[in-house]
């Protein structure tokens, strides 16, 4: 592996930390400029299902972050082990451990899920940026589809 292939993989695992910590700052606008325009996350039925584009992005996690008048965001997003491969110049793919804990007082668990999140990145303007966006739930339900073998 090159230095220049570290630096890329170092930048991929920047954007993915910022997404933790934009989205548990309640951080709209810097949450979604982490997607590409064509974006889609693949969060299942009991999210919506597929969000496809920014602006459907957008008002799907206005929803969780600001929905039912909810004025103090109450998780945080821990994201370890990342596993990431360089397909092309502008194309990688990632895989990140999820927890996700609650931190509101008096919580009876302060764990809500385990899981995987499946990325597919894009380079665009020389940044990297989430094109595609999986989560395979491993705990408290299990909806786990493996390793991502498509990259578009």
């Amino acid at each position: 592996m090159t230095i220049e292939e570290l630096l890329e993989i170092e930048a991929i695992k920047q954007m993915r930390h910022l997404y933790s910590h934009y989205y548990d700052g309640n951080k709209l606008d810097e949450l979604v400029s982490l997607f590409t325009d064509d974006a889609i996350c693949e969060f299942g039925p009991n999210f919506g299902g597929d969000w496809v584009g920014k602006d459907h992005i957008r008002a799907r996690y206005h929803d969780f972050l600001y929905g039912s008048g909810r004025l103090e965001h109450s998780q945080m997003h821990a994201v370890t082990n990342p596993w990431i491969r360089l397909i092309n110049e502008d194309t990688a793919n990632g895989r990140w451990y999820q927890l996700n804990l609650n931190v509101s007082p008096g919580a009876p668990n302060p764990l809500t899920l385990f899981g995987v999140y499946d990325d597919v990145y894009k380079k665009v303007n020389g940044e990297w940026k989430i094109h595609r966006t999986r989560i395979d739930f491993l705990w408290p339900k299990r909806e786990f589809y493996g390793i991502r073998d498509s990259f578009d």
